[in-house]
């Protein structure tokens, strides 16, 4: 099969395959990049050259980094012309999984290869680099082998040559029924690989259990050796080589076995142990049974006492519950008479109700005769009603036309009226008009009062704009004040803080500032508060060095100038209030100002940043004081830099405080030896200065909120002058506006009196043409009323009819009225006389209730006894007692039967006798002192103990009686099979070794012959006749010695082997050339023998002059940028150059 040809910057390893004239299938040429073929050697002149080492051309800037090897440019090594790989589909000379083509793509040093190997010994060669253990790194991946087995890298993605994003390996194994095709593509992003069977995707799990079948195993060195793993098959321990024979040569169940009883040999060491220490422990617990047991019986000979003890304890509730059930019976028959009474009262009322039910059926009949009666009437007087409401109608409309005739006549007399006040009213107009002033003279006076009302106006806006400005300047100053107050507030709440420490810490201190604020006007001079509220840190990050320097009492003690006034103070709060505080005096004379002895820049070199004064403000008593009692002027602050060379500092500066960064030095001076003495202390963290409030910056804030309200009353006062101003301005324009309003009127005056006499002639006009006939309205309104007066004669005579009817309906009410009045009499006499015999029910009931009452009492005490009583005999509701025990059985009130038990018939049957008994059996039972009831317990449960264990070590003995007969079983199937197959090892190993006039040999070895797990395969070997045999170890041996004995390892498995291939990579790596030689003959005959499985052999070099056989395949890799490309090589060409070359050869 062709594979096509890529053209590509870079140069790629090329494998050869040489082909013998003879082999037909030769002459088909395939283009590939890079191919293998099988070839026979034809003669030592054959043999690998040494190859010639050239620089790489400069152009090819892509190359891989692999040495640019290649032969000399002969017609020996030309490029190879490959063919494609055999499809075998037959057995022939492959075993079921031999590998019949590698396939491989962008992998390690390859862009397109493709390998064809033959059916037993594969020899692949090729120098160093040029990519021989790609292919082997191809048969481990493909094959589903672990990255870290090669020793190369541990993830998958390192195996894509550089540059690529994807890689391909592809194996084609061989298998009777059709060849197996796996391919593997490795994602480099993802290092994650993707899995296919015969072009099918699968996943790894289903490749590995293909794989497994044809016992390919690629993780087992006596199978696959590669180059990096062939030190580490001599570090094998025996242990480990025995395993790795096992599973590559032994029958399948061998390995199994072998784990079989390694598992039960493991369970037979931990039954053996449990049986043994169960065995103790049973011995101990017998032997400890034995001293407890007359402590035992004592305590069963109390425990009689108090079992009878119980036993009284237990009738005592029954014989409560008979008394009671006594009483029961007793109540119970007093309420069955009752209720028979009951019942006799009720049968005397049933005649009575049956009357007053026969009387309510006649009143009902009588009711419902009068209701139709009224329904009668009913209509009737409906009827009635509407022949009233009709005469109502008729004379509602007489009234109706005689008040429409009313109304016409008042209108008529209204219009006469109007028309004459219309008349009036315009004469007065008129005479109004005549009389008005001429207007035209006003206008000049108008105009005036405008000008004046316009100046008077832009005063007005002058003025508001002027209010609105200071109302923007106060509520601009308002903020500013209110952001002053804040400022103030938050400087009040630190200076809090600091008092609510000092209250938590110091309360009698904290009392003392109080009363000393509320009574400042006691003292005649200055008194500061404690130390710790006065001082005000300029930095936080200081405070350490002044609360470590000075002592807790001085910072919560009150300063104060005069001797008198701290006596004052003292016998106020300490004699009078019972504080506890303390008062000191500051000096006569101010140290507040007093230069230090030292200059700080003397000092910096050392480190110091400034002495303690200058870490903080305080008043000025205060700081006289500090600096007078601890010399806070004296004392320097210094740096880390200042601990680091503190010997220097103590030597050179002869202080006798210092502060570093963390620590405060003393240094004092021996008064006797003038030797320098320096002690050394770490800082405390600070608590109570931390925080800082910047006194200054309060005053400054303080003056600022003064100034605002300076202002703000300035801004006030003028506000009040505008709206004066402004007050005065409206009224003055209101006056403008009421003259010019008067003006306008007058001269507007004529024109509305000419428009309203106009308008009067109008409405005049109009009344006089409205006009109304009334003596034609009064005849027609009399002839409407004659019509309707008949209509009403006649309605009347039909109501005179109708009332006569309703009035006889009337009277036959009334007769049935009467007639039930005489029945409801009746009636109510007969529920008198029910009600009293009701009440006499009533009473009897009651009493039967209560009667009841104290019956369903008394029951629910007696189960409450007997539920008691129960319980005392650990008996449940539901269980009866055992017929043992039973006596008697008396009758339970629920209905229920119950068993005394039988042993009660031996106690009293009175409560005082049981009591009595009682007293006595506890007198006798508290005889029996010192006994433990745990020591019973401990006794019974090593007793169910002893017996738990007994049956448990039976139980283990048979389960380690059968576990050793399965090791028995297991043994002979494994151990023997196993014998025979290292004496097969050992003999061919043994003959390998011979035949290099060396010694060797393979042994089953076992410390113990039970611990199968120690089991292992030993190899002894020796390489001179002057030695003894010795252990092959990772150091004993030299390197080439252990690759000899590998080797020949590896060989004495060939034939015995299941594997269907071997790889073996670079082992003669280390060997001599006599060694070498030898093993070579040997694998060579070994691996060509028919029904052997594949091997694979990868070396960089071999010997010149060795032997082959016609079955061998020899495959040769090529690497270098002058490589000729695949599409450029003709196989035809290169086998002429071949023959000549040959037939001139012995001329020369």
């Amino acid at each position: 099969m062709a594979t096509p040809s890529r053209k590509t910057l870079t140069s790629s390893p090329q494998v050869s395959k040489r082909v013998l004239p003879r082999d037909r299938s030769s002459e088909v040429p395939s283009k590939r990049k890079t191919s293998v073929q099988s070839t026979l050697p034809p003669t030592p002149l054959l043999s690998p050259p040494t190859p010639l080492l050239l620089p790489p051309p400069t152009p090819l800037l892509l190359s891989p980094p692999t040495p640019l090897l290649m032969p000399p440019p002969t017609p020996l090594l030309p490029p190879p012309t490959p063919l494609p790989p055999p499809r075998l589909q037959s057995s022939g000379p492959l075993v079921e999984g031999s590998i019949v083509r590698i396939a491989m793509e962008n992998f390690l040093t390859y862009d397109i290869c493709e390998v064809s190997p033959g059916p037993h010994l594969n020899m692949i060669i090729g120098a160093n680099g040029t990519g021989k253990s790609s292919i082997v790194c191809a048969i481990c991946l493909g094959l589903a082998g672990k990255p870290a087995f090669m020793g190369r890298a541990d993830k998958v993605g390192f195996f894509v040559k550089r540059g690529c994003t994807k890689g391909m390996v592809e194996i084609e194994l061989f298998k009777a029924s059709g060849n197996l095709v796996i391919t593997r593509e490795i994602d480099v992003a993802k290092n994650q690989s993707f899995w296919f069977i015969n072009k099918k995707s699968t996943t790894q799990r289903v490749v590995e259990e293909q794989i497994a079948a044809l016992n390919i195993q690629v993780s087992n060195l006596c199978q696959f050796l590669p180059q990096d793993k062939v030190g580490e098959f001599a570090k094998l321990t025996k242990i480990e080589l025995l395993e790795a024979t096992e599973k590559s040569v032994g029958p399948p169940e061998m390995y199994r076995y072998h784990c079989e009883l390694k598992n039960f040999r493991e369970k037979e060491k931990q039954l053996e142990t449990a049986c043994k220490e169960k065995t103790d422990y049973l011995e101990k617990m017998i032997q400890r049974n034995e001293r407890y047991k007359q402590d035992v019986e004592r305590f069963y000979e109390r425990k009689r006492h108090l079992d009878l003890i119980e036993m009284l304890e237990a009738k005592r509730p029954w014989v409560e519950y008979e008394n009671v059930r006594q009483e029961y019976e007793e109540v119970k028959q007093a309420r069955d008479q009752v209720k028979e009474e009951v019942r006799k009262l009720k049968e005397g009322q049933i005649p009575i109700t049956h009357r007053i039910d026969e009387i309510e059926k006649q009143r009902h009949n009588l009711e419902a005769r009068i209701k139709e009666k009224a329904t009668d009437i009913k209509e009737a007087s409906q009827k009635c009603k509407q022949k009233q409401d009709v005469l109502e109608r008729k004379d509602k409309h007489i009234e109706e036309l005689q008040q429409a005739l009313i109304v016409k006549q008042k209108e008529e007399h209204d219009r006469q009226r109007r028309i004459s006040n219309t008349r009036k009213m315009i004469e007065d107009l008129q005479n109004e008009l005549k009389t008005t002033e001429n207007c035209e003279n006003l206008q000049p006076q108008i105009d005036a009062i405008t000008d004046d009302l316009r100046r008077v106006q832009d005063d007005k806006a002058l003025c508001e704009s002027e209010i609105i400005d200071k109302r923007s300047e106060r509520e601009t100053l308002e903020k500013e004040k209110k952001s002053v107050h804040d400022h103030i507030i938050r400087f009040d709440n630190l200076r809090n803080q600091k008092e609510d420490k000092l209250r938590q810490r110091y309360r009698d201190t904290y009392d003392a500032v109080l009363w000393l604020r509320n009574n400042k006007d006691k003292f005649k001079q200055r008194v500061c508060e404690p130390i710790m509220l006065t001082i005000n840190m300029k930095d936080n990050k200081n405070a350490k060095y002044v609360e470590n320097h000075i002592p807790s009492n001085d910072l919560r003690a009150f300063v104060f100038e005069s001797q008198e006034d701290m006596e004052v103070f003292l016998k106020e709060v300490r004699d009078n209030k019972k504080l506890r505080v303390n008062a000191v005096i500051a000096p006569s004379s101010s140290y507040a100002d007093k230069a230090p002895s030292r200059s700080l820049s003397e000092l910096k070199q050392y480190g110091f940043f400034s002495y303690l004064r200058e870490l903080f403000d305080a008043p000025d008593p205060v700081m006289s004081y500090l600096c007078c009692q601890y010399h806070i002027h004296e004392v320097p602050v210094g740096t880390e830099r200042t601990r680091e060379r503190i010997e220097r500092v103590i030597q050179e500066t002869r202080l006798k405080q210092i502060y570093t960064a963390e620590e405060k030095y003393v240094v004092k001076t021996s008064f006797y030896s003038n030797k320098v003495i320096s002690s050394n202390t770490s800082l405390k963290v600070a608590q109570f200065l931390t925080v800082t409030v910047d006194l200054e910056q309060r005053r400054h804030l303080e003056e600022q909120l003064k100034e605002i309200n300076r202002k703000l009353h300035a801004v006030d006062s003028g506000l009040i002058a505008l709206r004066e101003t402004n007050k005065r301005l409206e009224h003055k324009d209101n006056e403008l506006r009421q003259k010019k309003k008067d003006l306008l009127e007058r001269k507007t005056k004529k024109r509305q009196l000419e428009q309203k006499i106009s308008s009067k002639l109008g409405s005049l006009k109009l009344m006089e043409q409205d006009t109304c006939n009334l003596e034609e309205e009064e005849r027609k309104a009399s002839t409407k009323i004659k019509e309707i007066n008949v209509q009403k004669a006649k309605l009347v005579t039909e109501l005179t009819n109708l009332i006569k009817i309703c009035t006889s309906l009337n009277m036959q009410k009334v007769d049935l009225i009467l007639q039930n009045t005489t029945v409801i009499s009746e009636k109510n006499k007969l529920e008198s006389d029910y009600m009293a015999a009701s009440s006499q029910l009533r009473l009897t009931e009651q009493n039967f209730i209560e009667l009841d009452e104290n019956r369903q009492r008394l029951l629910q005490k007696c189960k409450e006894l007997m539920k008691r009583a129960r319980q005392v005999c650990n008996l449940s509701a539901e269980q009866t007692v055992p017929q043992e025990y039973q006596t008697q059985v008396p009758t339970i009130p629920n209905g229920h039967n119950s068993s005394l038990p039988m042993a009660f018939q031996d106690l009293p049957n009175t409560l005082d006798e049981i009591d009595a008994l009682l007293t006595e059996e506890r007198s006798r039972a508290s005889c029996f002192t010192g006994l433990n009831p745990t020591v019973v317990e401990e006794y019974t449960k090593r007793e169910e103990e002893i017996e738990q264990l007994t049956e448990e070590l039976k139980r283990k003995k048979v389960e380690l009686d059968k576990y050793r007969e399965n090791i028995s079983q297991v043994k002979e199937r494994w151990l023997n099979p196993l014998k025979e197959l290292v004496e097969k090892i050992n003999e061919k190993f043994s003959n390998f070794f011979s035949s290099m006039q060396c010694a060797g040999e393979v042994d089953l070895h076992a410390e113990n012959e039970e611990d199968y797990d120690k089991y292992g395969i030993r190899i002894r070997v020796k390489f001179r006749s002057s030695t003894q045999l010795h252990e092959l170890t990772p150091h004993h041996q030299s390197g080439g010695e252990r690759s000899v004995s590998t080797m020949l390892y590896l060989m004495a498995l060939q034939e015995l082997n299941r594997c269907p291939f071997r790889v073996v990579d670079e082992i003669n790596q280390g060997m001599d050339p006599d060694n070498e030689r030898k093993v070579f003959e040997m694998v060579v005959k070994t691996a060509c023998k028919e029904n052997t499985s594949q091997y694979f052999f990868i070396t960089p070099k071999l010997l010149q002059n060795l032997p082959y056989s016609e079955k061998m395949t020899v495959l040769f890799v090529y690497n270098g940028p002058y490589m000729l490309e695949p599409n450029k090589w003709n196989l035809k060409a290169f086998q002429r150059r071949r023959r000549r070359i040959t037939f001139t050869q012995p001329s020369q």
